[in-house]
């Protein structure tokens, strides 16, 4: 949920929160973080650059994942952050890489590789402890369907879970690619946030949202734009959104994640880039100012979610 203590308006680095302050596993954070998937796009240096880049303009939310590019991108968040910083670095298990298969990961859904994957996670952020893991399901789309024995039940899942929280490596836990039904199943093991794909044109998961906003669990977007795979709608496409854009004189895509911060007080943001500008533009999302009519506009704009498997 978003915060209105005036105390929470700022950073531990004197920062004004992007999007304001929003709080996720009991921590206040600006409702504008950092994706760190495309630091794999770049070499050590810039990495490293561009991350702290992200703190000085007041990201103190940073997700990431082992697998991407390997363990890199970890090591990189590792390198980067301070401890006077109080940065909030969340990962995820549920997938290794696999550089040689058609995409460069797999899933990874056994217990025992759950497990793997914390103390992966834990070995190449250099942590004893990490404060918040997602378990990467493979309930909905779009992205990787489970087969064979890739195939386990969520109870399963969350009882190394819940055996890693009470070991003290991990602090709370979150779901990502879930379905409604499982965070249902999974409440009482305590849920921080969910972690599904959702935009303004691919709002198949609303229920899913309220279930959260009704909980006090953060609702972390990812593909938050559309248009992630080829066939699914993209949100800089949508007439309205063109329209807002031209009106407010911003981009369409930060008027797409200006949408989210206002649709929900409990939704965080981790857009991800490569890019200083387009760091820039994204965080500057968070000063948009959506009127009733802009808002009407924009809600109006019809759902097309897709299922593609990749």
């Amino acid at each position: 949920m978003a915060s209105t203590d005036r105390s929470d308006q700022l950073t531990a680095t004197g920062v004004a929160r992007p999007g304001g302050p929003g709080t996720l596993s009991g921590r206040t954070v600006s409702r504008i973080g950092y994706g760190a998937m495309q630091l794999r796009r770049l070499d050590r240096a810039a990495a490293i650059s561009l991350l702290r880049h992200a703190v000085e303009l007041g990201v103190d939310h940073v997700d990431t994942a082992h697998f991407y590019g390997d363990g890199f991108v970890n090591e990189v968040i590792a390198a980067a952050l301070r401890p006077e910083d109080e940065v909030l670095v969340v990962t995820k298990v549920g997938a290794e890489p696999d550089p040689t298969g058609p995409i460069p990961l797999r899933l990874a859904q056994r217990p025992e590789q759950l497990r793997a994957g914390v103390e992966a996670n834990l070995k190449s952020l250099g942590l004893e402890r990490i404060p918040l893991v997602n378990l990467r399901r493979a309930d909905n789309g779009p992205g990787l369907r489970a087969e064979g024995d890739q195939i386990v039940d969520l109870d399963d899942q969350l009882a190394v879970m819940t055996s890693l929280r009470d070991e003290g490596k991990i602090g709370a836990i979150g779901l990502s690619s879930v379905s409604p039904d499982g965070l249902r199943r999974a409440l009482p093991a305590g849920i921080a946030c969910v972690q599904n794909a959702y935009s303004l044109v691919s709002r198949a998961d609303e229920d899913m949202v309220r279930i959260c906003l009704a909980e006090g669990i953060a609702w972390v977007p990812y593909f938050p734009l559309g248009g992630a795979y080829a066939g699914l709608a993209k949100v800089a496409d949508e007439p309205a959104v063109l329209a807002a854009a031209q009106a407010l004189d911003v981009s369409a895509a930060q008027i797409g994640l200006a949408w989210l911060l206002h649709h929900t007080p409990h939704t965080l943001l981790i857009p991800g880039t490569a890019d200083t500008d387009h760091l820039r533009a994204n965080i500057q999302a968070g000063v948009i100012s959506l009127d009733g009519a802009t808002l009407a506009s924009l809600d109006a704009v019809p759902s097309r979610s897709g299922d593609i498997e990749v």
